[in-house]
């Protein structure tokens, strides 16, 4: 009789993780093109590529700046520098976005993410893969006021991983997930 006691007294909680995953955040999602935006822009302040591009657009907006201050001096119309600083300007603005439409088609196809952080790693599983992300292949992340994501340790973060903070259950499970990445990796 004892036994059958001891027993219902382990037995697990509905809803309450028990084990090596107490401390895991579950996250659930479809994804929208939102979500890949934030990810690009993050990319972009930590990869080698993404730095190059900044100092490119600095060096050509100070180029067109020059350009446009010439015209000017030399009593010409400056119509054609300022062409090429709204382009390069809309350009710089409007590439994320654009590129995150394309990623966000292809991952429409995997249907609903599920994903599981924890301190083992990633588990991410849709309608139709399954991966399981460790640590040491993304050991860095940044976090935006909508997301988190995951990079890559190469000079040009070429994989990550977006964590949406709109798909936690509970609003807790963003300060949750927060400490699991402080833990896990490297915030940059």
């Amino acid at each position: 009789m004892a036994e059958g006691q001891g027993a219902a007294q382990q037995q697990e909680l509905p809803g309450q993780p028990q084990g090596p995953e107490a401390d895991a955040v579950e996250l659930e999602y479809r994804p929208v093109v939102g979500d890949f935006t934030s990810a690009l822009i993050a990319r972009r302040g930590v990869s080698r590529a993404g730095r190059i591009q900044r100092r490119m657009f600095a060096v050509v907006g100070f180029c067109v700046v020059m350009g446009t201050v010439a015209s000017v001096i030399s009593g010409e119309k400056p119509d054609l520098m300022l062409v090429w600083l709204l382009f390069c300007v809309l350009l710089v603005a409007f590439m994320p976005r654009l590129r995150a439409r394309q990623i966000q088609r292809l991952s429409q196809q995997r249907g609903t993410f599920r994903v599981t952080v924890m301190d083992a790693g990633v588990s991410v599983v849709t309608d139709n893969t399954t991966a399981s992300v460790d640590w040491t292949a993304q050991p860095r992340y940044r976090e935006r006021p909508d997301v988190f994501v995951m990079f890559s340790g190469d000079k040009n973060a070429s994989c990550f991983t977006v964590l949406p903070k709109r798909a936690v259950r509970a609003p807790e499970d963003v300060d949750r997930l927060r400490a699991i990445l402080d833990s896990n990796a490297t915030r940059v």
